[in-house]
């Protein structure tokens, strides 16, 4: 009687369900991020009462892992505090061989802002270096020069489904004894040599906003290799107790760490593994949306290099979420005009990542030393590009032929 009820509640609500399909001409970030089959699951955990973290998630946890060849999953509230938990866990001290504070973390420049604020947050000192113009990530040269004595950590970000060299990362990073962390919140699916990014590091950090690869209206995953690792992660997700940890309890209310409060909602767990499932298939039409951009704006009229579209790093199969462009502008041009004509013409644009995050006031507040004559390229991509989304379903022509035509009126700024 109970399931009856359920059921038709759910179709109650479900009934009348479509797509949303505008009239007018509209590119937003993501366009019907959830399917029918998405909100159904969230309703039914919606309707069985159990919110918090639980069962559902631990599924989730799980699955992940064993999709993409992890040891360990743990399920958080954001890909922001993925990363914070990566850092408190190597500066724990319940961990052996733990990163000392005072100790030097390698950083991209362009990267957002929750990559960088865990490194000071536990004490470690960010070192800032210079990403390439070809993927938009950490540029392999430059970060071995800036290595010294104190580098202790390495976070990489991987740039809207791209990659940095990273099997070269990976195995300086392991000569030196230096952890590496994989921020792969833009960049869930994609390969390296057949092996997920996320899965290089000591740890990898995955995110579930609105507009990545995979949505739970928020959420993240954060994976890693080791037994001790996964239990401190554990304990500092849930305020420090050792309630998921010791199958003996001492007490109820059992705290051996310092933590916080990370858990999610179980109803992004039931969306998030649903949509995780179709991520393959989602993978591919925006493969297809990505080169057909590209194709109908080399093949216009009004095309005249433009612009300039990084491609896949070498043996990287790449997961896109986004199209990025650097444009080419060799004389000075009013990008913040140009963009606000695209968002008139309701194009919803956004910068790579923060583009360099060294100028944001808020790293003035801390004492981070970098010369800005290093950044060169970091700059570029901040004067110089941005990205727009890539729908989950395939673009219909004309649709196709109004963005183009919108986007070569660079001209004009």
């Amino acid at each position: 009687m109970k399931n009856q009820k359920k059921n038709y509640l759910l179709k109650k609500i479900f009934k009348n369900y479509k797509s949303i399909k505008e009239n007018k001409f509209n590119f937003p970030l993501l366009n019907n991020g959830y399917s029918k089959e998405d909100l159904i699951e969230g309703t039914k955990t919606i309707i069985s009462g159990n919110l918090t973290m639980g069962k559902k998630t631990r599924i989730f946890e799980k699955y992940f892992a064993k999709k993409i060849g992890a040891k360990y999953a743990l399920m958080v509230n954001s890909g922001s505090s993925a990363n914070l938990l990566a850092f408190f866990c190597i500066t724990n001290a319940l961990k052996k061989n733990r990163v000392i504070k005072g100790s030097e973390c390698i950083i991209p420049a362009v990267c957002w802002s929750t990559t960088l604020w865990p490194i000071i947050q536990s004490g470690l000192k960010p070192v800032f270096v210079d990403v390439d113009l070809n993927s938009f990530c950490i540029d392999y040269s430059k970060l071995v020069k800036k290595v010294t004595k104190k580098t202790k950590v390495i976070i990489l970000v991987n740039v809207l489904g791209n990659s940095p060299e990273i099997k070269k990362i990976r195995n300086f990073a392991n000569k030196r004894k230096i952890y590496l962390i994989e921020d792969n919140c833009e960049s869930l699916g994609s390969k390296y040599g057949g092996k997920y990014l996320g899965t290089f590091g000591d740890f990898g950090t995955f995110s579930f906003y609105y507009s990545h690869q995979v949505t739970a209206g928020e959420g993240g995953m954060i994976v890693c290799k080791f037994k001790d690792d996964y239990d401190i992660l554990k304990s500092l997700r849930a305020h420090g107790w050792d309630r998921e940890i010791k199958k003996k309890k001492v007490r109820d209310f059992n705290f051996i760490n310092e933590g916080f409060n990370l858990r999610p909602l179980e109803v992004s767990a039931s969306i998030g593994m649903n949509q995780f499932k179709r991520l393959d298939k989602m993978m591919k039409i925006r493969s297809y949306n990505r080169k057909e951009i590209i194709r109908n704006l080399k093949k216009s009229k009004k095309w005249n290099n433009q612009f300039r579209f990084f491609n896949p790093s070498k043996n990287l199969n790449p997961s896109w979420f986004g199209l990025p462009f650097l444009i080419n502008k060799k004389k000075k041009f009013d990008k913040e005009k140009y963009l606000k004509f695209l968002n008139n013409k309701n194009i919803e644009t956004r910068p790579i990542i923060s583009g360099n995050f060294t100028n944001q006031f808020a790293v003035k507040l801390h004492d981070i030393k970098f010369k800005k004559k290093e950044l060169e390229n970091a700059q570029i991509i901040e004067d110089y590009g941005f990205f727009i989304g890539l729908p989950t379903e395939k673009i219909e022509k004309n649709k196709i032929y109004k963005l183009v035509d919108h986007l070569l009126q660079i001209d004009n700024y």
